[in-house]
């Protein structure tokens, strides 16, 4: 097998664009990839200072480094979740990898910041964890990118999360989902914007970009993600990938060219139905505090209640 740029021994096949490459190629495949994203999509301006989510694992550090290697003004943002051992390892991925290039990384600790973790959430508002996880997560990326004077949000969404989303949103015909379901959502209304400059890349392509470049990443998935949904969805659509080979390229893609101007009237009325919270001055469509506000009052009235109760059992033992 030669690679289809030089002609040399290749290491790594991509099915979906029936070519496969040696090392060197494939870092430049990778690199291109990213850069006509971001052309192709207006993701990043020249002088745009961006701020990239970094979970520890594979698609948000290897989207830092290739930021980095094209040039861009790129720190890091990393959310201490209080996932036990997980969230510990993917904190000591992450700062390992900031240091070994010199990078400046931003850290937001949520139990020490707003008293609680993701699993103890889930248990007072009895919902799944990914719930709290993603409600935390767009709130505070929004926020230090505020406060830290940033242009962008980039996140490490690659082309098999945004087709495993797209599927799943279908599925349920989930309209107003569907009209935020862009490679870029502009700024507006005290929002930074967000892009996801990896929509052109597949997991394969981003672990074999971390080897390749000596990026040591948390291997292990989220413990609170088992029966998630979402890997379902790609399961299936990997199933098809493997007959079809390009499959999901072209559902993601024709969706983002036929289909989402159907749905984006929907979401940009609720746009204009936000107002400041009352709590952060966070942008919402509630009419005081924010979701992520009222988290964060529930858990400290379950807190207060569960310390109330331990008091009143020690006083009358």
């Amino acid at each position: 097998m030669k690679c289809r740029r030089c002609r040399q021994p290749a290491a790594i096949e991509i099915r979906r664009h029936n070519a496969a490459f040696c090392p060197p190629c494939f870092e430049h495949h990778c690199i291109e990839q990213v850069r006509k994203a971001i052309d192709e999509f207006d993701m990043v301006g020249a002088g745009d200072r961006v701020l990239v989510a970094v979970s520890g694992g594979k698609d948000s550090l290897a989207l830092w480094d290739m930021l980095v290697s094209l040039g861009y003004d790129a720190d890091g943002l990393y959310l201490g979740l209080g996932i036990g051992d997980y969230s510990s390892d993917s904190a000591v991925y992450t700062r390992a990898f900031a240091e070994g290039r010199g990078l400046k990384l931003i850290e937001v600790d949520i139990p020490t910041e707003f008293g609680f973790d993701i699993p103890g959430a889930a248990l007072v508002t009895k919902r799944v964890p990914c719930s709290a996880c993603g409600l935390s997560k767009r709130h505070l990326f929004n926020q230090a990118a505020l406060e830290g004077g940033y242009d962008v949000v980039a996140t490490g969404h690659n082309l098999d999360d945004e087709a495993a989303v797209l599927f799943g949103n279908v599925l349920r015909w989930q309209t107003d989902y569907l009209g935020r379901q862009l490679p870029v959502l502009p700024a507006a209304h005290g929002f930074p914007r967000k892009v996801k400059p990896l929509v052109r890349l597949g997991e394969r392509e981003t672990a074999a970009w971390c080897v390749l470049r000596g990026i040591d990443y948390q291997v292990e998935e989220c413990p609170n993600a088992v029966g998630n949904k979402h890997l379902g969805y790609k399961e299936a659509l990997n199933a098809i990938e493997d007959a079809s080979p390009g499959s999901k390229h072209a559902f993601y893609f024709e969706f983002l060219s036929k289909a989402s101007k159907h749905f984006t009237p929907q979401a940009e009325a609720e746009q204009e139905g936000l107002r400041p919270c009352t709590g952060c001055g966070a942008p919402t469509t509630d009419q005081e505090l924010c979701a992520f506000c009222k988290l964060v009052a529930r858990v400290a009235r379950a807190t207060q209640a569960e310390a109330a109760t331990k008091a009143g059992k020690a006083g009358t033992g």
